[in-house]
């Protein structure tokens, strides 16, 4: 007997894997390639491919000599001529069209276009003037640089959940981000994930990654956080042009990006006085009416960034944002590969005087933006020079900790805290302790219909 929880769904790539694995075992398997050592094309296999194209190439010119023999024989038996009825046809016609311009018209008052008469690369150039269509960093995905978590499983024996590893951040965004905007097959095929959401503390990489979606995918990066609209098309009618001309360039030039940085701010509970010129709270309204917009064959995804995603409203933040991925600090050994690269990317000279291992131990809570802005501090043009016969130490690099203030654990808490809260995080909690997530559902109905009954 099966034990009841929680169950992977069919996969929708399954049938063309197995039919790639049958055409190797069909084609290649058995094949004896003896002869073919250097690897060279196949002569016998483009053969019969081309022998397969001019066989169908011929069948089409034989089937119309053949048609025209047999039309040729029904003229000499009947000696009449077939006239097609055209009167039944255009009556027809008429009913398709009258039908198509009803249509149209109703479309028409759905879909109103707000710049019918403007290009699209006029309507490019105006978000490039304001600011709205930046140019994203040359950033690959494998230089978001972390290891997987070791103690991952341990923690879990004890009833203690642990942060995703870096490496498996890296995971979830080449997952819900790279694929499905990168390939339109994916696309098609894949979950559709119109939002997503990294939340963590300043320093973890959350801006590279957005970067890194848009390098890997070749896509176009508009930005739409609440410092950078702030001024910009004013009004309602203003901010309806905006988002209006966003979108429409968005799926014109897809797959695009559109990034909201802060995004606590758009979903504030209570928006501070020094914050009120900036009006951070516009998009609040319109950013589940541009994800209602989107259509499954939109190659576009929403991305928000947050430090402080416990300032916002928690149920109009989760509507929002369909997928929540947390971004830790790194770990030990996320922090001991993190060092030996950095100092590397930027000259530096690992040798046996340069501990290593010292040096993630005691950069225990400080991010990866900490650990580059160390080693760019102290790997100066002069100190690169002077490495052949002056080799790094740990002590120059542990000297700039006292300026920088680390991530403490009580924050890291707060996050999981803050995530735990979340749909997301409790069927995550619930799939973990192998509970049943519809009866929970039926739990929580029955008990909002028994309180209001009271």
């Amino acid at each position: 007997e099966e034990d009841d929880g929680w169950k992977m769904s069919p996969s929708v790539f399954l049938p063309t894997m197995e039919e790639g694995n049958n055409v190797y075992k069909d084609l290649w398997k058995n094949k004896d390639e003896s002869w073919n050592f250097p690897q060279d094309y196949d002569p016998e296999l483009i053969k019969q491919e081309k022998r397969k194209e001019l066989e169908s190439e011929i069948r089409v010119q034989v089937d119309e000599l053949m048609r025209q023999e047999l039309k040729n024989l029904k003229l000499a038996v009947d000696r009449e001529k077939e006239h097609p009825v055209k009167a039944a046809k255009k009556k027809g016609d008429k009913k398709k069209k009258k039908g198509k311009k009803g249509k149209k018209g109703k479309r028409g008052k759905k879909d109103k276009d707000l710049t019918a008469d403007r290009t699209i690369e006029s309507l490019y150039k105006e978000l490039v003037e304001e600011g709205l269509l930046i140019q994203a960093l040359k950033v690959n995905l494998s230089d978001y640089i972390g290891e997987y978590s070791y103690l991952g499983t341990t923690l879990r024996q004890v009833s203690i959940e642990p942060m995703p590893s870096l490496l498996d951040v890296r995971q979830l965004i080449a997952l819900y981000g790279i694929l499905p905007l990168g390939s339109a097959t994916v696309h098609e095929k894949a979950p559709l994930v119109k939002s997503l959401l990294l939340a963590g503390p300043s320093g973890v990489g959350k801006k590279m990654l957005v970067h890194a979606i848009c390098t890997e995918t070749g896509a176009n990066l508009f930005n739409l956080s609440a410092a950078n609209i702030a001024g910009k098309y004013p009004g309602k009618n203003g901010l309806q042009m905006m988002l209006h001309v966003v979108i429409k360039v968005a799926r014109e030039l897809q797959p695009s990006v559109v990034w909201i940085g802060d995004t606590e701010k758009t979903f504030y509970k209570k928006v501070p006085s020094t914050e009120r010129m900036i009006e951070p709270k516009r998009l609040k309204k319109q950013l589940p009416k541009i994800l209602r917009l989107l259509k499954p064959d939109d190659r576009i995804l929403i991305v928000g960034t947050t430090q402080r995603p416990f300032d916002a409203e928690l149920q109009s933040f989760c509507k929002v944002y369909q997928k929540i991925i947390l971004v830790p600090r790194p770990d030990y050994a996320s922090r001991f590969v993190l060092w030996k690269q950095i100092i590397q990317r930027n000259g530096g000279i690992i040798t046996n005087a340069l501990n290593i291992s010292c040096l993630a131990k005691v950069t225990d809570g400080f991010t990866q933006g900490h650990i580059v802005e160390m080693v760019q501090g102290v790997l100066t043009d002069r100190r690169i020079r002077q490495q052949t016969y002056k080799p790094l130490t740990a002590a120059e690099f542990i000297a700039m900790l006292t300026s920088m203030s680390p991530v403490y654990q009580e924050e890291e808490e707060s996050f999981k805290n803050w995530y735990a809260k979340t749909p997301m995080g409790k069927k995550r909690a619930l799939a973990l302790t192998g509970g049943d997530i519809e009866k929970e559902k039926d739990k929580g109905r029955k008990k909002g219909k028994k309180e209001k009954k009271k």
